[in-house]
């Protein structure tokens, strides 16, 4: 009897520490991720290519990392021909973008305790941020090649620079993939995402022409869906919810 009750206490004793190690976090992560995407600019025709990530983040709380990202990828559009651009204009940018953004999760705004679906729900973000991006145009075509005559080598020229800086901002939802160690913390994550990044300018394609003769709603934007795999380290921290529910 006496084995008994104590097999009982140590058997409680273990799930007390499992559930309550459930509740710590670690404090930083690293981590990279790809992409696939376009930009959103002035010439009729746009190019899909990877883009590229390296980023660190602090974990401010499980559901809610703030990230310094390193984005670098290449744009391009546009077409010597008419039926890829009426004016033949093309352009390819081999760009860098450096981007603090926070992700919001479910997780920190709901109470998902004892329930498979919001715990399931929990991983969804929205996201946003400021940063900038460094526009290095590697091909351009900067003379008319198609002038309202129909004269290939027309002298009208189109306005905008090779290399210049943006400030952006990016507005991000996603799911995250939470994977725990040993220890019941969150020791990886995998990311599911759409990224929309606004510019504040006509640096990404290099062109920056008259809009009452070129269509040109909006400034120059680009947007990719992303795959991204993060590791966490550094300090344990406590959460004031059980991060990781054990009964699903």
């Amino acid at each position: 009897m006496k084995k008994f009750i104590l097999f009982l206490v140590l058997a409680f004793a273990c799930i007390t520490v499992k559930a309550q190690s459930g509740y710590n976090y670690y404090e930083w992560g690293w981590g990279g991720g790809i992409g696939y995407g376009r930009a959103y600019a002035d010439t009729k025709r746009q190019d899909y290519h990877p883009i590229f990530n390296l980023n660190i983040a602090y974990n401010y709380n499980p559901f809610l990392p703030i990230a310094l990202e390193l984005q670098f990828g290449t744009l391009s559009g546009g077409g010597r021909t008419r039926d890829k651009d009426a004016s033949g204009r093309i352009y390819k940018n081999a760009y860098k973008a450096l981007i603090l953004h926070a992700d919001q999760q479910m997780g920190d705004l709901i109470d998902y305790s004892d329930n498979g679906f919001l715990n399931v729900i929990k991983n969804f973000y929205i996201g946003t941020g400021i940063g900038a991006v460094s526009n290095n145009i590697k091909d351009i075509q900067r003379t008319n090649l198609y002038s309202e005559n129909d004269v290939i080598g027309s002298p009208e020229g189109f306005q905008g620079k090779d290399k210049s800086i943006n400030f952006l901002i990016p507005l991000r939802v996603g799911y995250e993939f939470k994977i725990y160690d040993n220890y019941d913390q969150v020791g990886y994550t995998i990311t599911i995402g759409y990224e929309h990044n606004y510019t504040f300018s006509e640096g990404l394609d290099g062109y920056n022409d008259n809009p009452a003769k070129y269509k040109n709603n909006a400034p120059d934007q680009y947007a990719h869906f992303t795959l991204g795999f993060r590791y966490n380290f550094g300090n344990t921290v406590s959460y004031n919810k059980l991060v990781r529910n054990f009964r699903f």
